[in-house]
């Protein structure tokens, strides 16, 4: 019970680090990107591809991810993400839709259809046994956990606490008066993209041995990132965090007991709390 429910747990905050960029541009800055799971396969295929042909370390591609796919993010969001900001929601799913199928059929010609596999190094494989056994801690596993906190951590306090929170916060208020205030608005969102494209590129790059990698991992996975800010609303990084870590836990629990039955149990799961809370888990009225 232990060891399902730490891997539970690992499964959560590695589904939020994928999903909080998804989160953030829906919530902040009110744009619907359902090719936001094309980041994170962006970012898996660059920490495979940088280990097969250039020998990189699995610790170096890490970063590496994050920053090219970020670079990406910064690049589509100034040439055509920016364009569709004020275009209807209908808009913005058809054209972030198109997307993910232009990545995976990009992805399919270069790379190939077949699943890739991560080579973890030595100190990340095996497993530590506590309890006589009844807790089972996979190596990776605790590692994904460990960064997965850390990046909750940073990225809660650059939100709450920082300059380029409250500016960002402004500039999704009210445009007009954040610029008159001096408040460059293109360039925050600009950066917000960026980071949350370098968040899903760098869940992509951890998942890729836990989810494996191929070129329908965006859309495997889409319903999974709409889920977790569904059911954790958009206006905190607190809710998707609870929501992640529920189905994480709930998905790898139904698996283990009643296999037949997972995914009936993660979304009996999601219809109950967004009946129950229909704005998300944690979620507070205000302006955009």
């Amino acid at each position: 019970m232990l060891t399902i429910l730490f891997d539970g747990i690992a499964y959560g905050m590695l589904l939020f680090i994928l999903a909080v960029g998804l989160a953030v541009t829906m919530g902040l800055m009110n744009f619907i990107n359902l090719a936001h799971g094309a980041f994170a396969m962006a970012g898996g295929y660059i920490t495979v591809l940088l280990m097969q042909h250039a020998g990189l370390p699995f610790l170096l591609c890490l970063p590496i991810a994050f920053v090219g796919t970020a670079l990406l993010g910064a690049v589509l969001e100034g040439t055509l993400y920016r364009r569709m900001y004020a275009k209807p929601h209908l808009d913005q799913v058809l054209f972030s839709i198109g997307l993910t199928f232009m990545a995976v059929a990009t992805a399919d010609y270069f790379i190939g259809s077949t699943q890739q596999i991560v080579q973890l190094p030595d100190y990340l494989k095996g497993r530590t046994e506590l309890f006589g056994g009844a807790l089972g801690m996979g190596h990776y596993r605790l590692f994904i956990i460990v960064v997965c906190a850390a990046l909750t951590v940073g990225l809660q306090y650059i939100l709450a606490r920082t300059r380029f929170g409250s500016r960002l916060r402004a500039a999704v208020d009210d445009q007009r008066v954040a610029a008159g205030l001096g408040i460059d608005v293109n360039l925050v969102f600009l950066s917000t993209f960026a980071v949350g494209s370098g968040l899903a590129g760098l869940g992509g790059a951890l998942g890729a041995e836990v989810l494996g990698l191929d070129p329908t991992f965006p859309l495997k996975f889409m319903i999974y990132f709409l889920i977790v800010v569904a059911v954790g609303g958009t206006t905190s990084i607190t809710g998707p965090l609870l929501a992640a870590l529920l189905l994480g836990i709930a998905d790898v629990a139904g698996k283990y007991y009643v296999p037949k039955l997972g995914a009936f149990i993660v979304y009996s799961l999601m219809i109950v709390i967004l009946i129950w809370r229909p704005q998300g888990l944690f979620s507070r009225s205000g302006g955009k």
